[in-house]
């Protein structure tokens, strides 16, 4: 596992893949508005080999600019946290949950054409909060909170609630999410760890810890009688010119450090 100070890194994918993801989903829109094109029937047709295109491209097509904001918004926000705090696993975990919350929608959805992001979103919420529990790193931890309150309200999604909504989509992908979280349980920082979080630790070994008596009020240690003054002493050999000229040689001289 990496360190903490290796692990959360800024780099210009944080924010770069995230908003390029955007922008390619804006793009498709407006060229659908431009040219007067409909890509829904490149959406996920569930149980058809046709509709298995969907897998991929359906991700990338929305009905209207309310769905569009609707999903681009939590996908930048999600996906940059994806991308810092999972740096490593981030891409894999991406494109695991891209073909996973499709190949679900495919399995189990209505009869109809399925399109948009909202699956996606769905297993990046399921991903950040059941992996940030699982790791129980403060920083993780932190985030999948934040996630909750965040989003903690798209769980009722994932329930038949209306018949223009793809529950199905939000289901798979919430189910890909989480399970994509057990698979990569072991990708995560090593948290700092200090003397006393040692399973061996002594607190009548630790300098500072024996500053305190048992009631915990604090008292100065007395010198220890076992330092050696001695042995900050150090040996100064120097050379002098004498009056005739000729060099000479100081005998060596203890001298104190002070």
């Amino acid at each position: 596992m990496d360190s903490e100070s290796s692990y959360f890194k800024f780099y210009n994918g944080v924010v770069g893949y995230p908003l390029l993801f955007v922008l390619i989903i804006w793009f498709v829109f407006w060229v659908e508005i431009k040219f007067g094109l409909d890509f829904t029937q490149w959406g996920v047709r569930p149980r058809t080999f046709k509709g298995l295109r969907g897998v991929l491209f359906s991700p990338f097509i929305h009905s209207g600019i309310k769905h569009l904001w609707h999903n681009t918004t939590p996908l930048l926000v999600l996906s940059t946290a994806l991308f810092y705090f999972y740096r490593t696993i981030s891409w894999k975990v991406l494109v695991l949950i891209v073909f996973l919350s499709g190949l679900g929608t495919w399995l189990i959805g209505r009869t109809s054409y399925h399109i948009g992001m909202s699956g996606v979103i769905y297993g990046l919420v399921a991903f950040l909060f059941f992996k940030g529990i699982l790791a129980k790193h403060y920083r993780l931890v932190a985030l999948s909170l934040v996630v909750v309150f965040l989003y903690g309200s798209l769980i009722w999604g994932t329930m038949p609630t209306s018949q223009n909504i793809s529950w199905e989509g939000h289901l798979s992908g919430f189910i890909a999410g989480a399970l994509i979280a057990l698979r990569f349980r072991e990708s995560v920082p090593k948290p700092i760890t200090y003397a006393w979080e040692e399973p061996d630790y002594n607190e009548a070994d630790d300098p500072f810890m024996r500053q305190f008596d048992e009631d915990g009020n604090f008292f100065e240690l007395p010198p220890d009688p076992k330092i050696d003054t001695e042995a900050d002493s150090y040996t100064i050999i120097y050379h002098f010119v004498s009056n005739d000229g000729d060099d000479a040689q100081a005998p060596d001289v203890p001298q104190n450090d002070l």
